[in-house]
């Protein structure tokens, strides 16, 4: 096995490909950074190989199969970052919740919390050192980009973590949630504090082992109607914002609450914000005055689409965003159904793209 115990300064190299972080910092760019959620996955052949050697948690757990697997994108499509093959739903699991992932069902979780007597299972002090794997597989990470392109940490939002928790898998509706934080108001934000401690341990533990970025992703909080969102949601993305903050720059992703821009545009710490495919660029610019980077928002089923016209939509799109502060990627992630090289003619119609000769 590769040795991971060195430590953020045996990673220290200079970044060759600084795109991600200057339009973090809101620079003006001849072309915006490109990079695709769930990039490292199941519309690779190389991805797809490993798959049918090893169960999912064990390529999760496994730091030199993540490493593997976060760089398949680098060398395949040509992304402007890599972002780390791991799970939202590893921080459940450390806190002491059983996490199955099968094949045609998704994420299953047996033992899902049901009222406040079930949280006396969950043991969120510990937790983050329990996934020091994922930092070996950082460290690994940083070491084999060797500089080519940043590295992005992740997790999910607390309320998203909360869904899979209480609901016991994915859903459409949440509705087993929803109950619950509407009939056990006080232990829903119990749990949403435990699990922000948690994630905000965890992330500054991804910055500290060599993740130059680091992502929240709220895919649930597209459910909450803004009283709710601003009790279940924002209080503590703001709070994880502002701890992480002065570790690595933060983006937060909050699928389908775009009433909530203007809000999260002006909490401190959030250095971008990722939209999705339904939201109008200029619209999205108007919401967040220009206070953050953005980052978005290709419908991925575009990705269908001939080359040609992938590429027209692409330059459509930067056109709109401009390229101050953006960061081209996908309104959601991408699809297993994409041909790899429609991915790859995103990717280089992005990089094809000048802002000097416009």
């Amino acid at each position: 096995m590769t040795d991971t115990t060195m430590t953020i300064a045996d990673t220290a190299v200079e970044l060759q490909n600084e795109l991600l972080l200057k339009a973090l910092r809101l620079e003006t760019l001849d072309r915006p950074p490109v990079w695709m959620m769930r990039q490292a996955g199941r519309y690779l052949p190389e991805y797809m190989a490993l798959r049918r050697k090893y169960d999912f948690f064990t390529r999760v757990q496994t730091p030199e199969l993540a490493c593997e697997i976060t760089l398949q994108p680098i060398d395949i499509i040509g992304v402007d970052a890599a972002i780390l093959f791991s799970d939202i739903l590893v921080v459940p699991q450390a806190m002491g919740l059983e996490v199955n992932m099968e094949e045609g069902r998704g994420p299953w979780l047996p033992s899902p919390v049901q009222d406040a007597s079930d949280l006396k299972r969950l043991h969120a002090e510990e937790a983050a050192e329990k996934l020091s794997y994922v930092y070996d597989a950082i460290r690994l990470t940083r070491r084999a980009l060797n500089g080519r392109v940043p590295l992005i940490g992740f997790a999910g939002a607390p309320f998203t973590l909360l869904c899979y928790m209480v609901d016991g898998g994915g859903s459409k509706t949440f509705s087993k949630t929803m109950a619950f934080c509407e009939t056990f108001p006080d232990v829903a934000q119990q749990l949403l504090r435990s699990i922000t401690s948690v994630t905000i341990d965890y992330l500054i533990a991804q910055a500290h082992a060599g993740a130059d970025v680091i992502q929240v992703f709220d895919s649930w909080s597209g459910l909450l109607d803004e009283q709710a969102y601003s009790q279940l949601s924002h209080p503590w993305l703001a709070m994880i914002a502002e701890a992480v903050a002065p570790h690595a720059p933060v983006i937060l992703f909050p699928k389908g609450s775009n009433h909530a821009l203007p809000l999260l545009s002006q909490t401190q710490g959030v250095s971008a914000i990722g939209i999705d495919w339904t939201l109008d660029p200029a619209q999205a610019r108007q919401l967040t005055g220009g206070r953050v980077a953005l980052q978005g928002n290709f419908n991925p089923q575009w990705l269908h689409h001939s080359p040609a016209q992938i590429r027209q939509e692409v330059t459509a799109m930067i056109d709109a965003f401009g390229t101050r502060g953006y960061i081209a990627n996908l309104g959601h992630g991408i699809t297993p159904d994409v041909p790899v090289d429609h991915a790859r003619a995103f990717v280089n119609a992005v990089k094809e793209y000048s802002h000097a000769e416009k």
